[in-house]
């Protein structure tokens, strides 16, 4: 059953242990602002409630979209930055997200195994090894990178997460994981059970 998993799993790195907030050096067109290092990985850093509030295309919003999947499914389109739960009658819920930078962007097909609200946060040691000075473990909470919910992707190391540093949102910066402001990570966490369907398109969408 895993080997037929990742037959259909085109992933573009599977980097062992690698999980969030790796750097994008620039940021897309139109999309939000490149982020460095230190904007990125700021452990303990609680954003203030103007800093999480989104607008314009990264505001969660209703909208129409086109598909034959069924209510309920989660499609991500990392080229848009954008997170779609079907609701059916030709409309999604859509959020703003970051996604993975070059070389970590992927597509699949895959399934919620787990929730957690207020995830602990364990680097992984290759993001140690390039910042030696981050956490070994950090408990969940406001200042966790991790955010307020996590949504686990199948059986890899991949989750849709909150995230303290909002102003990520639009950019690609992860190491694959897919971020979005706590307020809408908690709302879509309310809305989907385990089990859900969870599509990742990577490239234009249909």
């Amino acid at each position: 059953m895993i080997a037929s998993l990742f037959s259909r799993f085109t992933v573009a790195t599977l980097a062992a242990g690698a999980m969030l907030f790796a750097v994008n050096g620039a940021s897309a067109q139109g999309r939000g602002p490149a982020a460095s290092l230190n904007d990125i990985e700021k452990p303990g850093y609680t954003p203030t409630p103007d800093e999480e509030r989104l607008t314009g295309p990264w505001a969660k919003q209703v909208v129409y979209f086109r598909t034959t999947e069924e209510p309920g499914t989660i499609i991500v389109h990392t080229s848009e930055r954008h997170l779609y739960l079907v609701m059916g009658n030709g409309r999604a819920m859509r959020y703003g997200i970051g996604v993975g930078r070059e070389g970590f962007q992927w597509a699949g097909l895959l399934k919620i195994t787990r929730k957690q609200e207020w995830p602990d946060w364990r680097p992984p040691p290759e993001m140690i090894q390039r910042q030696p000075y981050l956490p070994r473990f950090m408990a969940g909470g406001p200042g966790n990178p991790m955010g307020a919910r996590a949504l686990y992707l199948g059986s890899t190391i991949y989750r849709i997460h909150g995230t303290n540093q909002p102003h990520t949102i639009g950019s690609a910066v992860s190491s694959g994981c897919f971020r979005l402001v706590n307020a809408d990570v908690a709302d879509l966490y309310e809305r989907v059970p385990v089990g859900t369907k969870v599509i990742v398109r990577h490239g234009a969408s249909l």
